[in-house]
């Protein structure tokens, strides 16, 4: 068990949103993700939606409510869209878009090229989400305000 008491800081953490591979000929990108987030020392906990084998499975009722959890834990959503109809849809990710919309923790991206993303581009502009067009642009963004919230919360700690 952990105890954290008051005043002490809380825990920092990221939800990596995004589609993940339906075949395992295709690569995910959150490996990728997780390189730059080492190679920029963060200090906090990455919530990876994906087996640690990152193989597929079948229990997806157990997926489901560990996402919802993630991403209600997390101090920042970290959405990043390399959408390709066939290999990567993304569709849920599109869901956790819109129930992160207005939450204040929520920072997107995708590269050029992906496909169906301009309804989520009219969001983000509408609610002031940040826009990263490179996954290093978008983990940097993600670890300054990941590191400012956190700062936050220790100076304050009833604010989030």
């Amino acid at each position: 068990m952990k105890i954290i008491h008051a005043l002490e800081p809380l825990q920092k953490s990221v939800m990596l949103i995004g589609p993940t591979p339906r075949s395992s000929e295709v690569p995910s990108w959150r490996p990728d993700a997780i390189k730059l987030f080492e190679q920029r020392m963060f200090d906090g906990t990455l919530f990876i939606p994906e087996a640690k084998d990152w193989k597929s499975h079948d229990n997806y009722d157990a997926q489901i409510n560990w996402e919802l959890e993630a991403i209600n834990q997390a101090t920042v959503a970290m959405c990043w869209l390399p959408r390709d109809l066939e290999t990567m849809p993304g569709f849920t990710t599109n869901v956790e878009f819109g129930h992160l919309a207005t939450s204040g923790k929520l920072l997107f991206g995708h590269p050029k090229g992906a496909e169906k993303v301009s309804y989520l581009r009219a969001l983000a502009s509408r609610y002031h989400i940040p826009f990263y067009e490179t996954l290093e642009s978008l983990v940097l963004a993600t670890v300054k305000q990941a590191n400012q919230i956190h700062q936050r919360s220790v100076r304050h700690p009833h604010a989030r």
